[in-house]
């Protein structure tokens, strides 16, 4: 990365008609405090000098900092305008040298330098393909940094180290990007780079035979995030919740909502739990005329309790995802692949055999019928229907895969659990007997379970740790933002201390006070008269606001990204980034004028800024089902 690049740095290009914007003259802005509500309502006056303008930045229109200015349509360039407009010059360079190279914008994707002296974005493209094209990379860098130059909005290209790219933007292209973060609102930073993709998203899918516990909790979280991002990155996203209400589990269930119902001893193998007497205490009240039933039809009073206890349980299950702020467009019933069709017809899990059967994949061995799963990668071959004719829970699973299939759905996701790697082989394989492609057509992400002090838990041992239990300890926002701060992989244990705490430490709090504050300045500056009835970029030179727009640019790649990999974790991660820019943008320029101040441009365009911040800061809490309080 062009951080770390030797000493040596050659300039290609610096365009003084558009207003080079060096290094040096950002550096010595002079320091600007903010004046506005710290977030505790306390206002604190401070000096008003007013940054430097740096040498050859475009001056202002209009006659003076106090009267308004003409709007004026400033070029905005993005890192992914610069990606592609660097993809088209290296393909120029590629077809002039007669070389056959298919460049890509993921080819020549732009990092921001941690050393602001390297310019706003830097390329190691021509790292990437000297040596196919017959050069060194510093000559080819030379030659790309020299058309570089002439893209509009470039101050200039430099080279450095072994072939880096540097490229720095003029401060008025650089500042644009407030304007149309603010005039976009809601939608900056959504995109269509899954346009057209159909994608259908499993996840949670607990059995309903008990309340969501902290497992549950996280696979919610980063469920919801996963669709939300998708969706903003133009997929269609239907979430999915696969209700296992059929088979073995169900029936225990069963068995201990109606001993508990009858107020009769649990059975050995019944599920443990308070909550299994409140259910049976509720469909007692429900079904009064239970007890008798059971008497004189033991079955009969098992299937009702059986239904009525699954259904509540259901509903509890339903309740708390909404609390949690986590929404289902589907909740699929295992019955329904069980059930006969219309006229007839067979069963969904019944018509599944048949459907594999066609595309060969299905043998018969010992009285049972097989899939020869073998074939796409699994371990080894699955039963689909045992010798006695009871389906397997493979059965089921190629079943309701073909439903997601018929569905019209390509891409189908499955977050599971950590219980559930076995899964990976046998889910793929369903995938490749169904003839679907196997790298493309369904991905699975298997998610980590959560601890807390400590202590794993286990809804069948009954120390369950219960959602509505931890939304209640630490509420909502900081669970799921928390829960969706880490790759879905990886080990997490919750922090209830740090979680609670209302400082730095929180990260959930250190993002939404960088949202409060935002809020904060927009109420004193109605207060005081200022709106955002001028626009001028070029002004935004100070160091943090090069920053703080740099951050801004970032937003769309950074939701592109997560959605392409499946990672919303990247976004809680941005998000703390892009809070901690701003709260030292807000501790270095002031926004709101001083008592008896005329109120000039550079003010009504700070204020575009902060509230291109706080609309960002917004956008990105809620691809993480994340609210952003204007109070905190």
């Amino acid at each position: 990365m062009a951080a770390s690049v030797e000493r040596h740095v050659d300039r290609v290009s610096q365009r003084s008609h558009r207003g080079p914007l060096p290094r040096g003259a950002r550096g010595m802005a002079r320091r600007d405090p903010h004046y506005c509500d710290s977030g505790a309502g306390i206002e604190h006056p401070r000096p008003a000098d007013e940054p430097r303008r740096p040498r050859g930045a475009i001056p202002p229109r209009g006659g003076g900092e106090g009267r308004r200015r003409a709007r004026v349509d400033w070029v905005l360039v993005t890192p992914q305008e610069l990606a592609s407009a660097l993809a088209r010059i290296l393909t120029e360079l590629v077809a002039e040298r007669g070389a056959d190279i298919a460049i890509t914008e993921q080819d020549t994707q732009l990092e921001r330098p941690k050393n602001r002296e390297h310019g706003d974005w830097s390329s190691n493209a021509a790292m990437k393909f000297a040596k196919r094209l017959g050069t060194n990379p510093r000559e080819l860098a030379q030659e790309i940094a020299e058309r570089a130059a002439a893209i509009d909005g470039v101050a200039q290209a430099e080279i450095a180290g072994p072939g880096f790219i540097n490229l720095t933007l003029d401060a008025a292209s650089a500042g644009e990007t407030a304007r149309r973060v603010v005039e976009q609102g809601e939608a900056y930073g959504r995109g269509d780079a899954l346009a057209g993709q159909r994608i259908n998203l499993e996840f949670v899918s607990a059995n309903p035979t008990g309340p969501l516990h902290m497992g549950h909790t996280r696979w919610a979280a980063l469920g919801d995030s996963t669709a939300r991002v998708l969706r903003a990155a133009g997929a269609e996203v239907t979430s999915e919740y696969y209700i296992n209400d059929a088979g073995a589990q169900m029936n225990k269930f069963g068995r201990s909502v109606l001993a508990a119902a009858l107020g009769e001893d649990a059975p050995e193998d019944a599920y443990p739990g308070e909550y299994i007497q409140a259910l049976g205490r509720r469909v007692r009240e429900q079904l009064p005329d239970l007890a008798e039933l059971a008497g004189t039809d033991r079955e009969a009073a098992l299937e009702q309790a059986q239904e009525l206890g699954y259904q509540l349980q259901l509903a509890e299950i339903k309740d708390s995802l909404e609390r949690f702020n986590v929404h289902f467009d589907v909740f699929f019933s295992e019955r329904s692949l069980h059930a006969a069709g219309d006229g007839g017809a067979p069963s969904p899990i019944a018509a599944a055999v048949d459907r594999l059967r066609e595309q060969g994949h299905v043998f018969e061995e010992d009285g049972a019928i097989w899939v020869r799963t073998t074939d796409f990668g699994d371990d080894k071959d699955r039963v689909f229907t045992r010798g006695n004719g009871v389906y397997t829970y493979f059965a089921a699973d190629a079943a309701y895969y073909l439903s997601k299939k018929d569905r019209g759905f390509g891409e189908k996701i499955y977050l599971l659990g950590a219980d559930h790697h076995g899964y990976i082989g046998r889910l793929t394989a369903i995938a490749g007997a169904a003839g679907d492609d196997t790298e493309t057509d369904i991905t699975v992400l298997i998610g980590q379970l959560v601890n807390l002090d400590g202590a794993r838990l286990s809804k069948r041992a009954g120390n369950i740790v219960e959602l509505d239990d931890l939304l209640e300890w630490l509420g909502s926002d900081a669970l799921r933002y928390w829960l969706a701060r880490y790759p879905a992989d990886s080990p997490l244990a919750l922090d209830g201390e740090k979680l609670r705490s209302r400082s730095n430490d929180n990260p959930v709090f250190y993002v939404q006070y960088a949202h409060a504050r935002t809020c904060a300045v927009d109420r004193n500056a109605a207060d005081a008269g200022l709106d955002r009835s001028a626009f001028a970029p070029e002004l935004l030179t100070h160091e943090t606001e090069t920053e703080l727009l740099g951050k801004l640019q970032q937003y769309p790649g950074i939701v592109a990204g997560a959605a392409e990999l499946r990672e919303p974790h990247r976004i809680a991660r941005f998000l703390e980034e892009l809070a901690a820019a701003y709260h030292r943008w807000y501790d270095n320029c002031r926004v709101l004028p001083l008592a008896g101040e005329q109120i000039g441009d550079l003010h009504r365009t700070r204020l575009w800024l902060n509230d291109a911040a706080g609309q960002v800061l917004r956008n990105g809490l809620d691809l993480l089902g994340v609210s952003a309080p204007e109070r905190l």
